[in-house]
Parts: structure tokens; sequence; C-alpha cells
């Protein structure tokens, strides 16, 4: 049982850290950016500071208001989910990352939902002219973590034993 101890509290550790991440790097871009306003780093990377009061890319954002209590709810019940699986459930170590990640983007971006009503986004690339919605390190903790647990379930799940007397 020390072990799944130790590796909850890496795994709570490791979603404070991203959230952590997630917070400052967002007040850092409020208080050094106009509210949108763009600053070109490459040819295809700007930083910016626009507000996403919808999902993931942009789903909902003119929706008119409705959502934004739901994306918070959602937002908090998910992290409440993920936090109590860590601690309840002895997992694999590439879970237990996958659902940090997810847990600490949760929380930065429900954060975000509490404070503003909307999430900051800041990061945005492009390309010929077209760009991918701006997004910020919660959103890559999520996309992160999703990836980590949908690898981890295709080439590390443990193999389940067919039944005693059941032929292939």
């Amino acid at each position: 049982m020390s072990g799944s101890r130790r590796q909850w509290r890496w795994a709570l550790a490791a979603a404070a850290a991203i959230t952590l991440a997630d917070v400052l790097t967002k007040e850092a871009v409020q208080s050094v950016f106009n509210y949108g306003e763009r600053l070109p780093v490459t040819s295809f990377f700007n930083l910016v500071y626009v507000m996403n009061p919808g999902a993931a890319f942009s789903f909902l954002a003119g929706a008119g208001g409705w959502q934004k209590p739901i994306l918070l709810g959602f937002g908090a019940v998910v992290a409440g989910v993920l936090a109590v699986m860590l601690v309840r459930n002895p997992m694999d170590r590439l879970t237990a990352f996958g659902f940090a990640l997810v847990l600490g983007g949760a929380l930065g971006n429900v954060i975000d939902r509490a404070r503003h009503g909307a999430v900051v986004d800041w990061l945005d690339f492009h390309l010929s002219g077209w760009h991918w919605p701006a997004f910020n390190i919660a959103d890559i903790g999520v996309t992160g973590g999703a990836a980590a647990l949908i690898l981890g379930a295709m080439f590390f799940a443990p193999e389940k034993s067919s039944p005693e007397g059941a032929r292939s």
C-alpha cells in the first residue's frame, strides 16, 4: 500500500504543478498584454491574450453565456472525480501520470472560469494564415494526459486472461 500512497502523492503534486504553472503564466500574460494584443515570436508562433468562454477549440464560445456555469461545473466535477480516483485506486504510473495531467489542466481552467467566466488563452500557432485555436498550459495538460491514458490503454494495459476452460 505504501507504493500506491507515494503514487497518489506525486500525482497530486504533479497536478498542482500544472495548475500553478497555468495560473502563473495566465497572470503574466494578463499583466503584460492588453486584451486582444498579439506579439509575433516566430514565423509560426505568437503570444496573444484572448479569452475563451467556450470549451476546447472554442467549442460553444458563441453560445450566449448559458455554457459558462455548465463548463465550470463540469470541470469541477471532472477534477474531483480524478482526484478521488488517484487517491483511492492503485494504478500504473502512466495512468496516474495521465490522470495528474488532466486533473492539473482541469483545475487551471476551472480557476479561470470561476474568476473570469472564461479561460485565458495565450499560445497561438499558425501557418500560412491558418491559426490553431489559441490555448494555454492547462490545455496542454489535458491533451497530454488524455494521450498518456490512450497510449497506456493501447500498449501497456495488462492482458486479460481468458476464463479457465475457454478455448481460443
